[in-house]
Order: C-alpha cells, then sequence, then structure tokens
C-alpha cells in the first residue's frame, strides 16, 4: 500500500520472495521526474544519506550512474561540500564516499521504472484503499475504490506514509492501536529553484548551513541538482519560519548564520517560486511494543518514524527498513514475523531517531519525551561540532555516523574523546 519511496523499495525485495507483488498507489504518478500530490515534500531539497545509496545501488545496479548521466550532481562530501554548523565550517578533506544530490521526483522516478519493469510487480495507480479484509486474527487482503475492488494477498504492507490508517484500523479488528513518541519542532521551510551559472565560482554542489541552538534557528540547504539548477530550501524551528515571497525569501537567507547560500541565490536566476511546508512534530510509532498483532501484516517507512526532514534520514531509513522486511520475511510468515519484523525496525530507527531528537533538543521550547542522557549528548556534541572545524578525522567520523556508516557510540570512543577535547583546547592532534 503506497507507492513512495519505502513502497517501490518494499515491492522491490518482495518481488525477491513472492510469485506476484501488487503496488497499490493512490494517485497517477507522473510519466516523468515531476512532483505528484501524494508528495508534497518532494518540491524541496532531499538528501540520500550513504547508507541509502549503498542499499539502492545494490538493489538497482547501475542506478547512480543514470543519475548523473541525467544531470545529478556527485563528489565527495568531504571534500565538496562547505558544512557550517555551530559557529564553523567543517574541515573539508577526502571522505571516501561519493554523494549524489538530485530532486527527489527525480530519483523517484528511476527507481519507480525499475520496479515497474519487474516482471511480477503489477501497478493500480489511483486506486485507495479503503479498508483491510479481516480474518480470525490475519489481514487476508485490502479493499480499494477501484478495481478490483478487493485484493487478496499472502502479505499486506502499509507504506502509506506518515498519515496511515493503520493505528485506526487496529483497534477495529480487537487490536492495540500503538503508542506514539511525538517531538513538537513546529519546522517550517520553503524551497525555490535557480539556474546554475556555469562561470560562476561558487560551484560546490553542497552547501549545508545549520544553526547554534538555542539562540539561532535558521539553517539551509543549497544542492547542485539535474537540469543545471539549484534548489534553495530554507527552514527555521518553533515558528520562525522562511517566507515565500522573494525578498522575504533573500532576507531570510541573508540573516543565516553564515552567508554562502545567500551569495549564491542573491546573484542567480530564480526559475520558481518559493513553495512552503510545514513540519509539526517528530513522531514515531512503537509497534514493537505491541502485544498482538495482525499476522501476514507489516508496516514500513514513515508509517512507522516520520523524522524532522532538516536531517535528510527518511529515505534511508526506508532503505534500511527494506533489508529488514526482506530478511525476515525470508524466516517465514508465521506467528511471530511481526514480531521479528518491529524488534529489527526498532533497532535501526533507534540511531538516525537519537540523532534527530538530540539535536531537536537543544532547543528548550522543544517539547516531547527525552531521552535519558539527551543534554549530557548535546553538550558533547557540541564539543563535536567545534573539534570538526579544526580536526579532519573528528569531521570523517562525524560522517560516517550521520550518513549511517556507524554507530554513533563511535564518537564516544577513548580517541574520539580525546581529539575531540584536544581539538577545543586548540591543541593540533597528530593525523
Amino acid at each position: 500500500m503506497g507507492a513512495s519511496m519505502a513502497g517501490l523499495l518494499a515491492a522491490r525485495v518482495l518481488s525477491e520472495l513472492f510469485e506476484r507483488v501488487t503496488l497499490i498507489e493512490r494517485d497517477l504518478p507522473p510519466e516523468t521526474p515531476d512532483t505528484r500530490k501524494g508528495v508534497p515534500q518532494g518540491r524541496h531539497a532531499h538528501a540520500l544519506l550513504t547508507r541509502g545509496e549503498q542499499i539502492l545501488s545494490r538493489l538497482f545496479p547501475g542506478i547512480t550512474e543514470d543519475l548523473v548521466k541525467g544531470g545529478a550532481a556527485s563528489g565527495d562530501l568531504g571534500d565538496t561540500a562547505r558544512w557550517f554548523q555551530f559557529g564553523g565550517y567543517k574541515l573539508q578533506h577526502h571522505w571516501g564516499y561519493k554523494t549524489y544530490t538530485q530532486t527527489r521526483p527525480f530519483l523517484e522516478w528511476h527507481v519507480r521504472r525499475r520496479v515497474l519493469a519487474l516482471p511480477n510487480v503489477d501497478f493500480l495507480p489511483g486506486t485507495s484503499i479503503k479498508s483491510l479484509l479481516h480474518d480470525g486474527g490475519e489481514i487476508v487482503g485490502v479493499e480499494t475504490d477501484g478495481t478490483p475492488g478487493k485484493v487478496l494477498a499472502d502479505l499486506v504492507v502499509d507504506c502509506t506514509g506518515r498519515g496511515s490508517a493503520t493505528p485506526r484500523w487496529l483497534p477495529e479488528f480487537s487490536f492495540d492501536a500503538p503508542p506514539e513518541s511525538k517531538i513538537e519542532v513546529n519546522v517550517g521551510y520553503a524551497s525555490r529553484y535557480y539556474r546554475r551559472n556555469a562561470g560562476d565560482p561558487n560551484q560546490t554542489p553542497i552547501i549545508i548551513v545549520y544553526p547554534k541552538p538555542p539562540a539561532e534557528r535558521r539553517a539551509a540547504t543549497l544542492f547542485a541538482i539535474e537540469g543545471g539548477r539549484w534548489i534553495c530550501t530554507l527552514a527555521g524551528w518553533l515558528g520562525d519560519h522562511p517566507p515565500t515571497e522573494s525578498q522575504g525569501f533573500l532576507d531570510f537567507a541573508r540573516s543565516l548564520p553564515a552567508p554562502d547560500v545567500y551569495r549564491v541565490i542573491s546573484q542567480a536566476e530564480p526559475l520558481s517560486d518559493a513553495v512552503p511546508h510545514r513540519f509539526p512534530a517528530n513522531l514515531r510509532r512503537h509497534y514493537e511494543k505491541l502485544a498482538r498483532f495482525p499476522r501476514r501484516y507489516l508496516v514500513m517507512g514513515d508509517a512507522v518514524c516520520s523524522f524532522n526532514p532538516v536531517y535528510g534520514q527518511g529515505m534511508t531509513s526506508a532503505a534500511l527498513q527494506s533489508e529488514v522486511l526482506a530478511k525476515t520475511v525470508a524466516q517465514g510468515l508465521d506467528a511471530r514475523l511481526a514480531q521479528r519484523y518491529f524488534r529489527e525496525v526498532s533497532g535501526i530507527i533507534d540511531a538516525p531517531w537519537s540523532l534527530a531528537a538530540g539535536e531537536d533538543f537543544r532547543y528548550p521550547e522543544v517539547h516531547g519525551p527525552k531521552p535519558f542522557g539527551t543534554d549530557f549528548v548535546n553538550g558533547y556534541g557540541a564539543l563535536l561540532h567545534r573539534a570538526a572545524t579544526r580536526d579532519a578525522r573528528v569531521y570523517h567520523s562525524f560522517l560516517n555516523v550521520s550518513n549511517l556508516l556507524a554507530s554513533p557510540a563511535t564518537l564516544f570512543s577513548p580517541l574520539s574523546v580525546a581529539r575531540v577535547l584536544l581539538a577545543n583546547l586548540g591543541v593540533s592532534p597528530s593525523a
């Protein structure tokens, strides 16, 4: 259910395990790489973290080469990005992994074409799910508003996003709705496209500007994308949202804690109006805590956990969940499938959730369940961000963790802590 990134990835991995996979989507996806109604956030900058790119490249060999041929930008994030955070620029260095920047619709279009080309995948676009078909503790299919009216299945996977109806449907079948964790951030952002000038000296493909909380609340990303364009996304926490009219958009960019984004867009030709979007809260549904769950039914992607989009974790989280889906379903559709699946999904969500929640809780006005030790971790994190402006190895470790290639625990190893402390004392550590 749902043919956004999570649904497409679910269909891809399940196509290796089932005779036939039916992908049901309420939208009519465009034949070209354009935004669609069901993904309004597709008009804004999206990041595919390196761990997510690795999974996509394994599932769809050659996809990154096709992205670049189509105009996506690529480069080593460590030495091509200008990243300003906590009052300084992170120390550029060769990281060793390529990063790809393109619009969300362009990436999704490439994935969708490959999934729909699979011989055992059926696609029902323009079709909404009315309800689940339930029989004695099992979900045996779905009822739709289209043709056919009923779709029977051995397994149903809800990939319908943050607005998933599963928490509402479960009590109808005498199951509990999942407990939720909600961290209210009231983030608003606005995005606009600009023409890239080949002669522009500011040709670094990625510019990231993050604030120094709690005094600063404004952030921005500027990515080189297909079509010889920039996509500029401005964002603000706790109601400090960017305007969409031209001068207000520029003034917001000029107010950022670093001038890089403003310098580029103030001299670039706008190609679109600014489009707004609002994100009220991080939302996590704890299906792993339910003692009972319907058989032959699972939930994936933003329907399980929706992160603050400022940190760019959503698509990579969906990719990681697709790996868990493939692994656990391959073990059998027995009564313990949901327990196995949700336990592993919870484990892989823990790291990006703690990273996002930790950063958001730097603002005292942010409300929600605060993980134990957050203030300590944030205090050390501030030292780490400052150290990354002076020590390339600290920045290297930070990139590994933020791209979900390494556990956050690696940042607390004795060697990492020593380098962070030395850098903050102004001591230049050895390589």
